[in-house]
C-alpha cells in the first residue's frame, strides 16, 4: 500500500499515512490532496485548496518578474572631433547608465573628410575606455562599420 508524509490544512505534520486515508481526510475537510515533494521518500502531500495554491504561486512568480532588472543597451553618439564640454556631458550620461546597470554602445560617426583620420576616432574611444576602466569592461572592441566606429561597454 503506497504511503505519503501528510501535512494537514493547518500545516501540522500527521506523519506517514496511506494514500487512501489521506484522500478521505482531504474529502472530509472539503479540500484537495496536493503532492508537494514527489521525489522524497515517502512523498510529501498536503491537504489544501488547489485553486488557492495555484493563485499564490502565480502571485509569487509575478512579484519575481517585477523585481527583475532588464539590461538595456543605451547608445551614445559622438563625433571624432568632439569638444571637451560636450565630451564631459556624454561621459556623465555613460556613468549614469552604468550605475543603472545598463550596457553602453558608443557610436562615432565620421563625415566627409573625417574618414581620412580614423586614428582620431580610435584615440577618442581609447580615452573613453581608460576613463571608465574601474566601472566598466569592454564587451565589443572598437570596429569600423561603414562610416561609423562602434564599441560596446558593460558594467563590472
Amino acid at each position: 500500500m503506497p504511503k505519503v508524509q501528510l501535512i494537514d490544512a493547518e500545516g501540522n505534520n500527521r506523519g506517514i499515512v496511506s494514500i487512501n486515508d489521506a484522500l478521505l481526510m482531504a474529502e472530509e475537510a472539503g479540500l484537495d490532496l496536493v503532492e508537494i515533494a514527489a521525489n522524497s521518500e515517502p512523498p510529501v502531500a498536503k491537504i489544501t485548496d488547489l485553486g488557492k495554491l495555484k493563485y499564490q504561486s502565480q502571485k509569487k512568480a509575478s512579484e519575481a518578474r517585477k523585481r527583475q532588472k532588464t539590461i538595456e543597451i543605451k547608445e551614445i553618439k559622438m563625433r571624432p572631433n568632439i569638444d571637451t564640454h560636450d565630451y564631459e556631458v556624454k561621459m556623465k550620461a555613460v556613468r549614469r547608465f552604468f550605475d543603472e546597470g545598463d550596457k553602453v554602445k558608443l557610436t562615432l560617426r565620421f563625415r566627409g573628410r573625417e574618414m581620412a583620420h580614423l586614428e582620431l576616432g580610435m584615440q577618442l574611444l581609447n580615452r573613453v575606455r581608460e576613463e571608465v576602466e574601474e566601472i566598466a569592461k569592454v564587451e565589443a572592441e572598437p570596429k569600423l562599420e561603414g562610416r561609423q566606429m562602434m564599441m560596446v561597454l558593460s558594467p563590472r
